[in-house]
């Protein structure tokens, strides 16, 4: 959900160098294109707008265009906000593939948002709850609650959440690399 800790995952990814990709991001560049308002308001209707026009898989089907015109030597790809089961099914579909859900309540969330201050952050708790209302209506619970793994980052410090991804990550670097062992 916004606000629980994925953008604190892409950046210490990013530092371990993968490559991020925020699907956000993709709703952001959409809007700038039509030139609509980076609002919250704006983001949302968008992002159901195109859900209802091209399917609920559309910005994974986006994001995975991206990661094909990817010419670096980064061996992983982290993505930034996967709003929908139908998404990760997508994504999927590229190779070893896992997803990891970062929880907090509501209330920790919003906090972590206000400290965003970015121009599409809900502009109160209502807002916060609404946009929360519309994550849940894309389908964003189905995916949390089929994750791989799920971290909650309610009463952690930095260092404490950082140090759990980290365990995941390698854990999961560690299996991807003897699947390919193990098939060469």
């Amino acid at each position: 959900m916004p606000g629980a800790g994925k953008s604190t995952v892409a950046n210490l990814l990013k530092e371990k160098n993968f490559h991020v990709i925020i699907m956000g991001d993709i709703i952001r560049e959409k809007a700038i294109e039509k030139k609509i308002e980076l609002t919250d308001e704006n983001m949302g209707k968008l992002m159901k707008n195109l859900r209802y026009e091209h399917g609920n898989e559309i910005v994974a089907k986006l994001i995975l265009q991206k990661i094909k015109k990817l010419d670096d030597d980064k061996n992983f790809i982290a993505i930034d906000g996967i709003r929908s089961y139908e998404e990760f099914k997508i994504i999927k579909d590229l190779d070893y593939v896992k997803l990891l859900a970062i929880h907090a309540s509501s209330f920790t969330r919003f906090d972590h948002i206000k400290l965003r201050d970015r121009s599409d952050s809900p502009s109160n708790f209502e807002k916060f709850l609404q946009r929360d209302k519309r994550e849940m209506e894309v389908g964003i619970s189905e995916a949390i609650a089929l994750a791989d793994e799920v971290i909650s980052n309610n009463t952690l410090t930095i260092t404490e959440f950082k140090n759990n991804v980290e365990k995941i990550i390698i854990k999961w670097i560690t299996e991807f690399k003897n699947l390919k062992q193990n098939t060469s």
